[in-house]
């Protein structure tokens, strides 16, 4: 299910980018960018839709994805069905 980010308060928005961004893996690059910088990078991306706050029902989870990915969530939920 797709969560509109306005639809949590502003402390749990950021505690949920906050979590998103500090997720081992999680490469920006060569260019070493603050905890803040990336804050506000995914802020905005959710703000312009080009991200998306997923939760997973099955397992009571939340991310933050691409919208570009979507769809391919989708297709492999359809799969395992």
């Amino acid at each position: 299910m797709i969560v509109p980010a306005n639809f949590l308060s502003p402390g749990a928005l950021t505690g949920l980018i906050e979590e998103f961004v500090t997720r081992d893996g999680t490469d920006y690059g060569e260019t070493e960018i603050t905890m803040q910088e990336r804050v506000a990078q995914v802020r905005q991306q959710l703000e312009t839709g080009e991200a998306l706050i997923l939760f997973d029902s099955a397992t009571e989870t939340t991310t933050i994805i691409p919208a570009a990915d979507l769809a391919k969530i989708q297709a492999q939920n359809q799969q395992a069905e």
